[in-house]
């Protein structure tokens, strides 16, 4: 479960933690399902977003509770003042781990696609949600076969010296060492993808076949 307090004099004293009359366990069990954290991790363009948005649209037809928190999308609110620097990159994941977090108490099963270049950075946010609310999907590609899948045009920018602190080409990418999922993005279809990720919720107990027969 979720923290639901922030650590003893890790805010300004002069705020008070209100405790949820409506519980997390409460909104589970509503739900009928586990809140999680899939953290879908990779280069520009390695197929996080559309994995993601394919998974979101699963579950939702299955009747779960579930959102997706888009590297892209959040940069045009939230994170709108943060560039793409290290420290940057830092205080961005830092800021998505906290909502993460606000999603997982709220019952939510919460699929977060970003580059997440930094080991330090995601093993951060999976200790603020819990090791045991964080699946960890990398979506492995060569950086060539990302860059010829980039309709933005980005790889190419930051080949002629556009684009700064671009991961993969002017940044480094520290990919995870013992994530909960491997996923050849390169070689594996997007159904196939999804119903691989799907079959490691069932397994991890998020969620269960409905009756019927229908699963997600």
């Amino acid at each position: 479960m979720p923290s639901d307090k922030p650590t003893p004099g890790s805010i300004d004293p002069h705020l008070r933690w209100h405790t949820q009359r409506v519980t997390h366990a409460m909104r589970e069990a509503r739900s009928g399902h586990r809140s999680v954290l899939v953290w879908f991790t990779g280069l520009p363009s390695s197929g996080k977003s559309t994995l993601a948005h394919g998974l979101e649209e699963r579950l939702f037809a299955d009747r779960r509770s579930t959102y997706v928190l888009d590297g892209d999308n959040v940069r045009h609110g939230l994170c709108r003042d943060l560039g793409f620097a290290e420290r940057d990159r830092a205080e961005n994941i830092r800021r998505i781990g906290e909502l993460a977090n606000l999603f997982l108490d709220a019952g939510i099963i919460t699929l977060a696609a970003f580059v997440s270049p930094y080991e330090a950075d995601r093993r951060k946010v999976r200790e603020l949600v819990g090791a045991e609310n964080f699946i960890e999907v990398y979506c492995r590609c060569p950086v060539e076969v990302c860059e010829s899948r980039d309709e933005k045009g980005n790889y190419a920018k930051a080949r002629a010296g556009g684009i700064a602190h671009f991961t993969g080409i002017s940044a480094p990418y520290e990919a995870p060492a013992n994530p909960d999922l491997v996923l050849e993005t390169d070689r594996t279809g997007i159904e196939e993808a999804i119903a691989t990720v799907l079959s490691l919720l069932r397994q991890r107990g998020v969620i269960a076949e409905r009756a019927g027969g229908h699963v997600a």
